[in-house]
Parts: structure tokens; C-alpha cells; sequence
């Protein structure tokens, strides 16, 4: 059963009752809220996800609900809570479901130590996982969502799960979060796309999330081994540029995008010093999305 295949009677009550656990990747997720925004969000953005039913242990119990007192009539607002703690300031109730994902990514980064995390996106062709690293602003997540539509899978929008002992990349295909001007552009870019109504005056400008294609989520399960490491940054009117980065130098980059290299000690300096040797790695400037995708498309992996 997926999200999207169960009825509005029992979706709803599942939301309001013991929860709705759904799969996302190596995650289950017991989502609890009777909040409609909130479910028009899952039903709309998460149809392809798997909805576990066997009563199995959850990863992350989280629920999103009205702030009470006098905030409740008058500019109403809500929060979210993780194993029934509160841990954000309260947000618009027009914020809701942009607040549950931003709720989940800090669950994962802060919850997921058996992991190596970077914040990055990640995509995968052939078995081939390109991880695309950069702060907030540089285009990444755009960068993320065209080439999703050309012929790659999606693992990640936020954040690079990187499995010590495999050393292979990990995903669970969630929504992918656009901003401002991205929003349009990836109307414009993928027209098939279904992207969210834009929620205005967060803290991030206006929000819009990008369902995740179908075969991304169905094959969400399946890892994926590093072959390029990609420093990406949007410059308006900027010609595609694409430059090599020595290791040495790529490492430093990565140990500043990553959310718990200190937690894991040496392990971290090993996995991700592996991850660059198995990797071409190179600074990546873009202004327009068809040449971006046309260029990453056509670096050869490591070893050919």
C-alpha cells in the first residue's frame, strides 16, 4: 500500500490516531497531524511512498499540530514535535507541511550517527551516484531537480548518506525543496513536474516542494556508489564552467558540509577520504539548466 493508494477516510484517521508509518529509504516515519494541510501535503507529495502496516519499530516519531492558547484564533499558527517534544519556535499554519519537512531533515541530521551525512543532493545513473555539495543559495537543490528529469535517479535533495561499511550512498527520494526564482524555473525546465502551490514569507522566502518521480521512490532502496563529487553554484548570466578540485582541497570542503564528521571521528576522515579517491571532483559554475545537465551528463566516471 502507498500513501496515495489509501482512501481520504483512512488516511486521515490514520494521521489522527496512532500515526501513519510510512518508508522513506532506510527510514519509517510515524507521522501523526489533523492538520488538512498537512494531508493534501502527504497525499500530493509522498503518493509513490510505501505505508508500513506491520506495527514495526519507527525511526521518527514526529507530529505537526495547532499551537494552543490564544494563537489558536488569532494568527493561528503550529508546531512540530518529535517524540512528542517540541523543538522549533511555532510558524504560520500556512507553514505546516513546509515545517514537517523541515522537521524531518533535522530529525536525520541529528538523529542518523550510524551514517556519514553531508549536506548535499545526491543522484544516481548506471549504479553511479553523483553528490552534489554546496550551502544554502548556491543552487544545488535546482541543479538537483533538472537532472532528476533527464534520466537520473533521485536519492537526496538534503542530505548525503554515506554507509561506513559499504561505503556506498544511500537515499530516501523525499520531496525536493525549491525556493524563490527556482520555483518557476523548474515549472519552465520539467512541465511534467508536479511542484506544491508556493507557501509565501518563510524564513527562506517562498517555498514550493517537488514531488519525487515515481521510479526514484520505487527504487529508493537501492544504493549507489560514488563516482563524481560536485561543488555546484548558480551566478546569473555565468558562462558553464566546469573545474577540477585536487582531493586534498575537496576534503576540507566536504568536512565543512558535513553534519556529523566530528561525532564519528576517524571514520569520518577514512569514508570520506575513500569517497574522494573513488571520485572525480570538480567545481561547477552554471546560469542555465539545459547546458548544466548536458555538461554533469557528460563526465565520464572514474575509471573509463
Amino acid at each position: 500500500m502507498t500513501v496515495g493508494g489509501l482512501a481520504e477516510t483512512a488516511l486521515a484517521g490514520a494521521l489522527a490516531g496512532r500515526g501513519l508509518d510510512v518508508m522513506a529509504g532506510p527510514f519509517v516515519i510515524r507521522l501523526r497531524s489533523t492538520l488538512a494541510s498537512v494531508r493534501r501535503g502527504l497525499r500530493a507529495l509522498y503518493a509513490d511512498f510505501p505505508v508500513i502496516e506491520d506495527g514495526r519499530f519507527a525511526d521518527f516519531h514526529v507530529r505537526v499540530a495547532a499551537a494552543g492558547g490564544a494563537r489558536r484564533w488569532f494568527r493561528p499558527q503550529v508546531r512540530f514535535y518529535v517524540d512528542g517534544r517540541s523543538i522549533f519556535k511555532p510558524l504560520s499554519r500556512r507553514q505546516a507541511f513546509p515545517m514537517l519537512e523541515w522537521g524531518l531533515n533535522w530529525c536525520i541530521a541529528g538523529r542518523a550517527h550510524h551514517y556519514l551525512m553531508f549536506h548535499a543532493a545526491v543522484v544516481a545513473r548506471a549504479g553511479r551516484a553523483m553528490v552534489l555539495a554546496a550551502p544554502p543559495g548556491a543552487g544545488k537543490s535546482t541543479l538537483c531537480a533538472a537532472l532528476v528529469h533527464r534520466g537520473w535517479r533521485l536519492l537526496s535533495d538534503e542530505t548525503a548518506l554515506l554507509d561506513p561499511e559499504s561505503g556506498a550512498l544511500h537515499g530516501m527520494a523525499r520531496p525536493v525543496s525549491l525556493k524563490n526564482d527556482a520555483i518557476d524555473v523548474i515549472r519552465g525546465f520539467a512541465p511534467e513536474a508536479y511542484i506544491s502551490p508556493r507557501c509565501w514569507d518563510t524564513v527562506k522566502g517562498a517555498v514550493a516542494h517537488m514531488r519525487p518521480p515515481t521510479d526514484s521512490v520505487r527504487r529508493m532502496g537501492e544504493p549507489a556508489r560514488p563516482a563524481w563529487v560536485i561543488f555546484p553554484r548558480f551566478k546569473a548570466g555565468a558562462a558553464t564552467r566546469l573545474t577540477a578540485v585536487e582531493p586534498g582541497a575537496a576534503l576540507m570542503r566536504l568536512v565543512t558540509q558535513s553534519f556529523n564528521y566530528g561525532d564519528l571521528g576517524r571514520i569520518a576522515f577514512e569514508r570520506t577520504a575513500d569517497l574522494l579517491e573513488q571520485s572525480r571532483t570538480y567545481d561547477f559554475v552554471y546560469s542555465r539548466l539545459d547546458d548544466a545537465v548536458e555538461t554533469l551528463g557528460g563526465i565520464e566516471p572514474p575509471g573509463v
